[in-house]
């Protein structure tokens, strides 16, 4: 890997050449790094660490068994392997490197640097499988073994070899190095010397290699010595002025929630631009004064802003800063990391898209020579354990890969199982092989799936292709989806079609339990039980008092009661009368109920003590109002037979109700529903819960929130029972057995931590907020429920537009599942387009578009 930007001069036009030398010269009147020789240090006294040695060795005493800085290598060697000659050669190249064999103690104030003797070698176990008939699988283990094994830092040595032979002429070599004394570009210094080292000891010849002018631990001093003063400030200003402001965290949608404690563990995807590809991304880059690295950081900016909903992209960059002629051949710990910031706000071109990357690109190589940990220190970013501060996910340009050993009479492959350590969420890594872009990504297996990586990588091979076919066109034009995938998202996920009595009103699903059980228990209140026969035939005399009254299909009218058995037959009698009931909670400030009052311009109120005094008598005054709790009620002597739709020209295309919405965005927004939409929720759910899950059905929220409907009218549209309750936060003092609760997040999280959710309880419905998965998985610890069921939607589509159930035992998601019957869902991003959606908390975090369609 080299520096970034200086790849690919041969690829630029002149102009794009010229932006490119410009900038070069106006950089270098400004730097002094070749302006004097590294001075060798004497080794007698305490030798200091570079300062990405320092924040390594630190972190390394965090967790002294971690292999996360592990860097592993193997090859397979088949032919004739001359044994002496390949030990002498590793032994020699431990010898020639003194980065090999540092050891890095704690010192009084801080840590130092000693040197191993070159004389005792380079460590290395060797294991003859030739007679194990479980070779292959033994070779496993030890490959398993070698990976798990960490580096004693204070020790050392911090290389280490183990020869596998597995036939007379097939051999494995692993070698092992630990970060803090290697890097990227030292695994070619290290393949180069040991060809060169390996071809003249296998001849009889001596070292052919040339003596090193300085070793890494002369750099080490000298970098603290040039990087101090005006110089040292002069990029620490950048880096704070750059980073500025910066998002914390990249707000990615993942398959899983993100744990606690990142975890390392990781996979990879292959990734490859075909040459025909390439070739337009050459073009294209010589038209924009770009490298390839420029143009693919471009792209990849633009993918990560899709998928995350930000405008504000920051992407981690290694560069290999070896900008010194005399550390190009040493092996150590040189590489570092910029942070590189690509704004993607104002809806930029192509063209426009590509000049911001070059710039950033260009201004962030200016100054690398601060490292990526002190750059930390001065920016300060939050800090957390489930992420990497500053960025979460990198782009390496590879130019200077390992590469394959060069052995005289041995034909050498790579051996091993690929990536499967991370340090960022996700790692893209690609570089130029032959005629085509080549590489991987690299991916946290505690947070994506292999196919969710697949996609990714489809997303930005086709945005390339489009950025190569129009530079002049917005980014947020470029489709990314491929055909099937949109299909996937726009038809298949919106097959729903389902039969459903469409043409029945709410209260006629009611009507038809009664019918089937009269005396069957409809409705607990504290002491009380209300049966269906009982309950119909009170709401029906109220019905028919209305109808009296003059309400009239699609006509609103308030009900402002206390939780009561009164505020049921308030709301059936209003749906049997043809009306839309207007709900209002009497608990509300009367100044947010008078405004709904205002807005809906209902005529007429059902209401009680409580009722009107929450309102105040002004409110009221113009309104026709029904006193529920009268003692001698004008309906007393009414029908209790159910009034005749038909009669009063009611159908399933009126009104069931108006609900307001929060008003946490702006103004509450009435939201008017019709019966067949609530009627479909109503059937689908008696068909996606069993019998017995909603047989008894707790009512305590508010009937001024939407969740109400659902629990009001799902038990009673299925014959089962219902306990009404004045709130659901004080179910320990009461003996409900219900086995099905519908609330919100916060609420059951007061009910596990009073331990008052009742042992009755099977499902759980969770509605309204963000739903954790850590909130899901301490329900099932501390409860007997058996199923935990997430429903999404704004109250605009019905209280609930998609679900998803995982029932004990099953893996744990935070998403907001799929349709319901008969329902279509759209997720957009911000800029209209179609996106998959993985995890409920990203779509919310993100503000994603929602669109539903019943």
């Amino acid at each position: 890997m080299t520096d970034f930007v200086i790849d690919q001069l041969e690829e630029l036009d002149s102009d794009g050449l010229a932006k490119l030398l410009s900038l070069a010269r106006a950089r270098s009147r400004g730097s002094n790094l070749k302006a004097t020789l590294i001075p060798k240090i004497s080794r007698d006294g305490a030798l200091p660490l570079s300062y990405s040695q320092q924040r390594l060795w630190f972190l390394s005493q965090l967790d002294e068994d971690s292999t996360n800085y592990n860097i592993p290598l193997g090859w397979r060697l088949q032919g004739r392997l001359e044994r002496v000659a390949w030990r002498r050669s590793l032994d020699r190249l431990f010898a020639r490197h003194e980065a090999l064999r540092c050891t890095f103690v704690a010192g009084e104030d801080d840590p130092q640097v000693q040197i191993l003797s070159g004389d005792r070698g380079l460590p290395v176990v060797e294991h003859d499988l030739r007679d194990r008939p479980d070779a292959q699988a033994a070779l496993l283990d030890l490959c398993h073994e070698e990976a798990r094994t960490p580096f004693d830092l204070a020790r050392g040595p911090l290389i280490r070899g183990r020869l596998i032979r597995l036939a007379d002429e097939e051999h494995v070599f692993l070698l092992t190095q630990h970060h803090i004394v290697s890097d990227g570009w030292s695994m070619g210094v290290l393949a180069r010397e040991l060809s060169s080292l390996y071809r003249a000891f296998e001849a009889g010849e001596d070292d052919p290699l040339p003596p090193l002018a300085i070793q890494y631990p002369d750099y080490a001093a000298w970098q603290r010595q040039w990087l101090s003063g005006e110089r040292l400030q002069r990029q620490a200003q950048y880096w704070r002025d750059t980073l500025s402001g910066a998002p914390a965290r990249l707000a990615l949608p993942t398959d899983r929630p993100r744990p606690a404690q990142q975890s390392f563990a990781g996979a990879s995807v292959p990734v490859v631009i075909d040459q025909a590809l390439t070739r337009g991304l050459k073009r294209l880059s010589r038209q924009h004064g770009t490298t390839l690295f420029m143009t693919v950081l471009a792209a990849w900016a633009a993918v990560l802003s899709r998928l995350s909903g930000q405008d504000d992209i920051v992407i981690g960059v290694p560069t290999a800063n070896r900008r010194r002629r005399e550390i190009e051949d040493l092996i150590g710990f040189f590489v570092n990391t910029l942070a590189v910031r690509i704004d993607l706000s104002g809806e930029p071109s192509v063209s426009d898209l590509l000049e911001r990357g070059r710039r950033a690109a260009l201004t962030a190589q200016d100054h690398q020579d601060l490292p990526f940990e002190q750059v930390v220190e001065i920016v300060q970013p939050p800090r957390a354990l489930d992420h990497t501060p500053l960025f979460q996910v990198g782009l390496a340009w590879q130019n200077n890969t390992v590469g394959s050993l060069d052995l005289p009479g041995l034909r050498v492959e790579a051996a091993g199982e690929g990536l499967d350590q991370v340090k960022f969420d996700l790692e893209l890594n690609l570089g130029e092989q032959g005629e085509v872009i080549a590489g991987t990504l690299g991916y946290a297996t505690a947070l994506f799936d292999r196919a969710t990586m697949e996609r990714q990588c489809g997303y930005l091979l086709a945005l390339l292709r489009a950025m190569v076919v129009d530079a002049d066109r917005p980014v947020r034009e470029l489709d990314i989806l491929p055909a099937e995938e949109r299909s996937y998202l726009l038809e298949e996920l919106n097959r729903t079609e389902a039969d459903y009595p469409s043409d029945l009103c709410v209260h006629e699903l009611f009507e038809a339990q009664v019918r089937r059980a009269p005396d069957a228990v409809a409705l607990v209140f504290e002491e009380q039980s209300i049966s269906y026969g009982a309950l119909n035939a009170d709401a029906n005399r109220l019905a028919h008092h209305l109808i009296e009254l003059g309400v009239r299909p699609d006509q609103p009218v308030a009900i402002c009661v206390e939780r009561s058995p009164a505020m049921v037959v308030g709301l059936l009698a209003i749906l049997k009368a043809g009306g839309a009931y207007v709900p209002l909670d009497p608990a509300y400030p009367s100044e947010r109920l008078r405004q709904l009052l205002d807005d809906a311009g209902p005529r007429r109120l059902l209401c009680d003590a409580t009722g009107r005094a929450a309102l105040g008598a002004e409110a009221i005054a113009d309104l026709s109002v029904v006193d529920l709790n009268a003692a001698t009620p004008a309906w007393a002597d009414q029908s209790a037979d159910d009034p005749d739709p038909h009669a009063l020209g009611l159908t399933a295309r009126h009104l069931a109700y108006v609900i307001y919405t929060s008003g946490s965005t702006g103004t509450p927004k009435g939201v008017m529903v019709e019966h067949r939409n609530t009627v479909n929720l109503l059937h689908w759910s008696g068909g996606v819960f069993a019998e017995s899950e909603i047989r008894r059905t707790l009512f305590s929220t508010s009937v001024c929130f939407d969740l109400s409907v659902y629990e009001c009218f799902l038990p009673l549209s299925q014959g089962s029972k219902l306990y009404l309750v004045e709130d659901a936060l004080k179910l320990a003092r009461t003996s409900v057995d219900a086995s099905l609760i519908n609330t919100v997040p916060s609420a059951i999280t007061a009910l596990v931590n009073q331990k008052a959710v009742p042992a009755s309880a099977s499902v759980i419905n969770l509605a309204g907020e963000r739903v954790k998965a850590d909130l899901i998985e301490r329900i099932f610890e501390s409860t007997r429920v058996q199923k935990i069921c997430t429903l999404y939607a704004p109250s605009e589509t019905t209280t609930y537009s998609t679900w998803i159930c995982m029932p004990r035992g099953q893996a744990v998601v935070e998403t907001i599942g799929r349709p319901i019957a008969n329902t279509r869902i759209y997720l957009l991003d911000g800029h209209g387009q179609p996106f998959r959606l993985v995890r409920l908390a990203s779509f919310i975090s993100a503000g994603r578009g929602w669109l539903a369609a019943t």
